[in-house]
Parts: C-alpha cells; structure tokens; sequence
C-alpha cells in the first residue's frame, strides 16, 4: 500500500463515539480520585451523567437515524451505524457500571463517616424520619402531581423527554384479578434532594423526591391496592434537524423543532435493576424499546442531582476553596480600557484571570459618546447576561449595534431566542446565523471616532460571551486595535450580514472558507521542513480532534520526524505508536477542576515560530460547516506566554492523562517526579501580584511541590 493510502487506512484511526466515551471514563476517573475532596468527586459523577444524557440524546439518537434511513456509509474508523450502536451499547453499561460502583462502593460510604447520608430506601426510615416525610409529602409534594392510570379509556400518556417517572401496577378492590398500569411524573420544579431529620446530631441525612412518592403512592390511587412501583426514566432522540432552506422563518421554526424534542423517538429506558418484569415489559411495549435500549440502574436514576449535594453549605472543607479569577495586569477596574488597548496587545487567561475586562470593554463602548458601533457574534450567554444588557443600552444610546446570536447553540436554542427578541426590541440589528452554517467564532469589534480618525477596537477569543462560563472553562482572549485586524473584524461582520466576502484577508482565518487549507499548509511547511533536514516541531491544543483530512497530514508529518504535541481535552481519533506512522506524536487529555476549553496552536517554522488561537477544533463541523475564526498571536511577549501556557500544559504529571498505543489512557507515573498540575499553577501565577510600575510579569515560574 502506498504512503498517502496508509495515512488513511481506517485501521489508523479510533471511532469518534468511542473516543468520547473514553473521555467520559477520564472524568469519572476524577470522581475515583481519593486524592481529590469528597464533594468534588460528586461533582465529577454529576458531570458524567450530564454528559452521557447529551451523548445519547444526540450522538446515539443520530446513529440511530442512520440505521432507519438505511445510511450504508462507514464512518472514519471504517464501522457502519450498527456496527457502532453495538461498540458503544457495551462501552456505556461498562461506564455505567463503574459510575455506580464509584457512587455505592465509594462515595456514599465516604459521606456516610462525614455523617451525610443518602437514604437508599424509604424503608430505612425511622419513625421520626417517616412522620416528616409522610407531613411534607402531603404539604409540598401531594398537590403537584398528577396520577395517570392507563385502560381502556385512558391511553397510554406521552413521557416527556430526561423526566423520572414511577411506574406502578395497581388492582381495583372490586376486582382484584385485573392489574393496570399507572404512572406519575416525579415534579421537576420541587427539589430532589430533600433534607430530613438525622439520627445524628450534627449530621445530614437526605430523601430522594421518588421514595417519598413511592412510599406514599397509595394516596394517589384510592380504593386501589398498588401491586408495586418502580422509577424510570426515558431519554429520546433530541438532534434538532431542520431544513433551513425550507424555513421561511428561522427562529419559528427553531421553536416548533424544540417543542418536537420532548416527543422523539425513545432511545433510551433507564429502570430500577429491580423493577418487576411484568412492570417492565409494559414500558418496553409502550414505549417501542428494544432490550438493548434498556438500562437496569443499581441506584438511583439519573445522578445529576449530586451537583446540588456538591453545593451543600457548610460543607467547606469537603471541596476546593473557591478560587477568584484574579485582575488582568495592564488593566485597572474603572479604566479607559481603550487607552489600555493602544498601548498595546492584551492578553487574557481565563478563569484564572478575571473575564470582567470582556465585560467592561462592551460596558464602556454602551456609554462612550465617542463609540459609533458595536458588532458581536454571540453563541452561548449567561442567564442575566451583563453583556446583552450593555448591547441593548448601546442601541437605546443611538450607536448601531449589530449582534449575530446563533441559534442553532444546541441546547441554548431557547435561552438565545429570548435574548435574540430582548436585543431586537431595544434597536439592536439582529442577525440569526447563516443558512447551513453555525456561527461559532467569538469576535467582538468597537469602532470608536478618535482625533486621528476612525479606529477599530476586536476583542478575539476561543471561549464563549459567557460571564458564567468564563468562571469554570479555560480560554484565552485577546484585545487589539491593530489596523489590519480591524479590518479583517469588519469583512467578518460584513459578510455575516451582508454575506459579502472580500477580495483578500489580512490576518484573520476564517471557516468555512479556507481555515482547512490553512492548517493543512500549516502542517505540511512543518513536513518540508524536517524533510530537508531541519527540525519540524508542532504543539496543538484543541478539545477534539476527528478530522480525517488533518490526522492524515500529521500522520505524514510525524513519519518525516516531525515531534508533535497534541493536548487534546475531549474526542482524539488519531492513534499514537504506530510504526513509521505516528511514532513521533504523543497525545494527552488534561481533565481539572476547570474544563479545558482554550485552542491554541504553535508550529516552530524553522525557528521563526507561529502561534495562532481561536475557535476552531480539529472537526469536520468547525472546519467546514461553521464559521470560526483563527487569530495569529503576533506580540513577542504575549507569544512567550502562550507558549508558556503550552510548556505547563505538557509538563502536568497530575491531572493529564498520556494516550498509549493500545488506545488507553493512562495517567502519568507520578512517583519521584515534582508535581506539576497545570491548572493550579496557573492558579498561582495569577496571583502573582503585578503593578504597571512593575511592568508585567512575564517568567511567572514557581516553585512546585517536593518530588512524592
């Protein structure tokens, strides 16, 4: 087989969906952690549970479309949609099993001895314990719900999508040889995690919401004996698929698809391992599920509910002490934060610096009678978004506001409609993405009348307009007014709203429009180069990496002896170790309390070294289907910095996790090694303090923890 085949034989490449599963074992390992605080690895189970009901709602629900339609083609990996359901049918019960192990074996013993305890059963109940729980049940919960039986009368009622439900067969007293089915919606707008007297003083003892319905069941059907009663719950196909050309009215037709997403096909029944098989098999009938669609749960259902025992109060000790995104040096709180920016190139390291400049930077441009415009792309907001709130007064002031809020941000769709219909009613011009394309770059531009003329303002990024987020995700933003960026920020927007492209780019590389070609030219320098003798050199940090095109070029890379360095958060397709193919490439996943969310990229170019962030995974989608924005990074001092960022990044031998050969990743043999956990170094040198007397500190070393 020639070269270029082998660089593409699907042998050389992992299933994408496997590849994610595989990053959601790499959180729950943080919840096995025994080194981390015990609310924090609850934390981490939560997160688990998020992410597969997102996975199943909408990667599997996809694979399942494919295999109605009758879709043949064989994905990267060379498997077909059945052949991948099967693969990742036992990749998540083998995940969901050790989630539940992790919770029963490990953790609820560990809260049990810090006298917090879970009650597994209404049966454990003591009588104080049950006479609270019977009293709160009628006074809060008895009122909410609505029982519905099934027969001849009543069919069987629509479950709405990711609700817990209770099932139970109930016999009439008049007859007791007919059994039917009833069920009841476990109330989503009252707590789950309910408080109830301890045995303990000084302890917490807690109820889940469904054994306080179950145990009071009875009371909901009358003159009726209830044979048994078991919770479940239903995940159905939630991948909105629309056709844009056909949608006269993009955002009705957004709200008609969400209203759909309740009603999809079920892909997923999630019960009690120990629900009565005749309850059991009338789900199944019902709800048109397949026994592989089935999930027998040695728990409780649907473990997200931890997220708000990881918020318990007065529990300090069991979880990090919260950290305080600390100032950006070059920027004081009140300042003229343009002043700032023409003194030059601002960079951002978020969360561990503050994202308040972001904020202020739109702030200000709302109030500045100097200010003459404001365009934006927002993709994901926070609920009280302070930047919305600016946009909308800029507007109000008289300035022309335009603002791209995109739409089709899967499972914001709703939040980003009312924001849409907020920013229109305030004057601002609103744009609603591009037919076919999400709107995925993060720009911002302020253009601002000056006593030299015209000058333009970007804010660029690789993480959302999202105040929340920006607490949690680790990105990095850059402010300039360079002239050529500017307008580069200016033919973005104009072709946004006008859908005009210019002639030429200065800086920018935009997608879907040549961001592929860019990247693969990128590589391929790095491939001549090391071909003629010289060193070739690449480090990229993404959160996913499944495009066939790019993998292959980094695969004829390393075969020519270029070393590469992948940092790769969440989905890598590539495979590492294989002879003469990507023996000089290494591929880690650092999973920390913050989600790692920045893409950075650094190609050495004989010496002369380039570095470019943005918005843009290694995907088909990013690459092709969205549009995204790469950015060079061109400041001398700013690139020491991310290049900084990347050095740490490589050198964490305590939250990363090394891709090895065989697929697996394994965290890093730590013993007789200095710790080094990036995301706390970071932490501390932001802290580090810095004074514009001072200039800004540029070495930021510290010094880590004695070798274990």
């Amino acid at each position: 087989m020639e070269k270029s085949k082998i660089f593409m034989d699907p042998e050389n490449y992992e299933n994408r969906e496997l590849s994610w599963i595989k990053f959601d074992g790499r959180v729950l390992d943080e919840a096995r952690d025994k080194t981390i605080p015990l609310l924090e690895r609850l934390k981490f189970v939560s997160i688990t549970s998020s992410n597969l009901d997102e996975f199943f709602m909408v990667r599997v629900a996809s694979l399942k479309d494919m295999v109605h339609a009758g879709y043949k083609k064989k994905d990267i990996a060379g498997m077909t949609a059945t052949e991948q359901l099967n693969a990742i049918n036992t990749a998540t019960r083998k995940l969901v099993d050790t989630q539940y192990s992790t919770y029963n074996r490990s953790l609820l013993p560990l809260l049990k001895a810090k006298d917090i305890r879970i009650l597994d059963a209404y049966e454990d109940l003591n009588d104080t314990q049950a006479a609270f729980v019977d009293a709160y049940f009628m006074e809060n919960v008895y009122p909410v719900l609505t029982p519905m039986a099934v027969d001849a009368s009543r069919p069987f009622p629509l479950i709405r999508n990711k609700t817990l439900n209770i099932a139970a067969l109930i016999k009439r007293k008049e007859s007791e040889k007919e059994v039917e089915f009833a069920t009841v919606q476990v109330p989503s707008v009252l707590p789950r995690l309910v408080e109830i007297p301890s045995e303990k003083e000084g302890g917490r003892t807690f109820l889940l919401l469904e054994q306080m319905i179950e145990r009071n069941i009875s009371k909901l059907f009358l003159n009726c004996k209830v044979v048994c009663a078991y919770p479940y719950r239903i995940m159905r196909n939630a991948d909105l698929s629309i056709d844009e050309d056909e949608a006269a009215d993009l955002l009705k037709e957004i709200q008609k698809q969400l209203k759909m997403r309740q009603w999809g096909e079920v892909i997923r029944l999630e019960v009690e391992d120990k629900m009565d098989e005749k309850l059991l098999a009338i789900l199944k009938e019902e709800l048109k599920v397949k026994d592989a669609d089935i999930f027998k749960i040695n728990g409780p259902i649907d473990l997200t509910f931890l997220m708000k025992l990881y918020g318990l109060e007065g529990c300090d000790d069991l979880r990090y002490k919260k950290y305080v995104p600390q100032r950006v040096p070059q920027i004081e709180p009140g300042e003229d934060i343009f002043a700032e920016i023409r003194k030059g190139d601002i960079l951002m390291h978020h969360p561990y610096q503050t994202f308040d400049p972001v904020v202020d930077f739109i702030r200000q441009a709302a109030k500045d009678p100097d200010v003459l415009a404001i365009k934006q792309t927002l993709y994901r907001v926070s609920g009280n978004s302070p930047i919305i709130a600016s946009l909308a007064q800029a507007a109000e002031n008289g300035k022309q506001v335009s603002v791209l809020v995109e739409l089709k941000a899967r499972f914001d769709e709703e939040n980003n409609i009312v924001w849409a219909k907020k920013l229109e009613k305030a004057g601002c011009h609103v744009i609603y993405g591009l037919v076919g394309l999400k709107t995925h770059s993060k720009i911002a531009l302020v253009v601002r009348r000056e006593e030299d003329g015209i000058r333009r303002y970007v804010h660029l990024g690789t993480g959302n307009y999202n105040d929340s987020t920006a607490k949690l995700y680790t990105d990095c933003g850059i402010f300039t007014c360079s002239e050529a960026i500017g307008e580069d920020a200016t033919a973005v927007f104009n072709m946004l709203s006008g859908y005009s492209e210019p002639l030429s780019w200065n800086r920018l590389v935009v997608a879907p429009i040549w961001l592929r070609k860019k990247f693969l030219k990128l590589i391929s320098r790095e491939t001549k180069n090391a071909k003629e003798g010289g060193e070739g050199k690449i480090i990229a940090k993404m959160n996913s990496l499944c495009d066939k095109e790019i993998i292959a070029a980094l695969y004829e890379a390393s075969a020519a002896g270029v070393q590469i360095d992948l940092i790769v958060r969440g989905i890598c397709c590539l495979k590492v170790g294989i002879p003469e193919i990507s023996e000089n490439i290494r591929v880690r996943s650092i999973v920390g309390n913050f989600l790692e969310h920045s893409r950075i990229f650094y190609f050495y170019n004989n010496g002369q070294p380039e570095f470019y962030m943005g918005s843009a995974d290694w995907m088909p989608r990013n690459l092709d289907r969205r549009v995204e924005i790469l950015f060079p990074v061109e400041d001398e001092e700013i690139q020491k910095s991310v290049y900084h960022i990347l050095e740490v990044e490589l050198a964490d031998n305590v939250k990363a996790h090394i891709l090895n050969k065989d697929g697996e990743y394994e965290k890093i043999d730590k013993r007789g090694k200095v710790l080094v956990n990036s995301q706390d170094q970071f932490c501390k040198e932001a802290k580090v303090k810095k004074t514009k007397e001072q200039g800004v500190y540029q070495e930021r070393v510290f010094i880590p923890a004695e070798p274990v």
